[in-house]
């Protein structure tokens, strides 16, 4: 029996990996986070298979039915939003199964920043502009951020940032940006990416709040800052430079 920590993908039900679906498939057991996990995900569970919603469940009592499943030799599909490697409180429930002696996988997913990127059609690492992603997030209603990993920090190399879980924060983080950015930073907010109903705000760190409120978005987005988003002008990248040396196959 094993646990599978599955990256669900960032809401649409096909932005699952081929790895990710198969484990849904053939696991009588799935725990998923049902405000986050698109509900069509769960139609490729085997029929009568265990669905627990982990929405309004406590640390111990997801737990305990990964526990469960494992004395009744059970495999679990563990259903995680976007990719487990990032904000899913992962850590704490392996270290848990690790107490326990029960055996877990990984299976990644697609993060919600890269379905952010792709519904923007930018690539977040863009040649002379910028080659460094930070992803992070606020403390507000949440664990507090570790010394020395507050926005203002973390803002003073300028590189691209990824915000999640802080748009109900937006006027904090812009306050907290702009003093490193500049006011005239390009800015986009992305909501449900890669859903029928995606939501993409552009603007500036000088007025994006504005338009977050007035879109009323509060959840589920996340914050794109820096100048790769609006870059037009920059080298080629040496990848495919006609200059690189490359290997001559024998």
């Amino acid at each position: 029996m094993t646990v599978f920590f599955v990256g669900a993908g960032p809401g649409a039900a096909d932005l699952i990996t081929v790895r990710g679906l198969r484990v849904l498939e053939s696991s009588p057991v799935c725990l998923y986070a049902g405000s986050l996990v698109p509900p069509e995900l769960l139609d490729s569970c085997p029929a009568g298979a265990r669905l627990v919603d982990t929405a309004n469940l406590t640390l111990d009592e997801i737990v305990a039915e990964l526990a469960g499943a494992h004395r009744a030799g059970l495999d679990v599909a563990r259903l995680h939003s976007g990719d487990p490697s990032v904000f899913s409180a992962m850590a704490e429930q392996m270290r848990r199964l690790d107490a326990l002696g029960v055996p877990y996988e990984v299976v990644p997913g697609v993060p919600a920043f890269a379905a952010a990127a792709a519904s923007l059609g930018r690539e977040l690492t863009v040649p002379g502009v910028g080659q460094t992603v930070i992803l992070t997030r606020t403390s507000a209603r949440a664990t507090p951020m570790p010394e020395g990993e507050d926005l203002a920090t973390l803002s003073a190399s300028r590189a691209t940032m990824v915000l999640h879980l802080a748009v109900q924060r937006i006027d904090a983080v812009v306050a907290e940006l702009l003093p490193a950015y500049g006011a005239g930073c390009p800015v986009a907010v992305v909501a449900r990416a890669g859903r029928a109903d995606e939501l993409i705000l552009r603007g500036t760190l000088a007025d994006i709040a504005e338009r977050v409120h007035e879109a009323g978005v509060r959840r589920t987005a996340v914050i794109v800052v820096g100048r790769v988003l609006s870059a037009s002008e920059f080298p080629d990248s040496h990848l495919y430079s006609a200059a690189r040396e490359r290997a001559c196959g024998s």
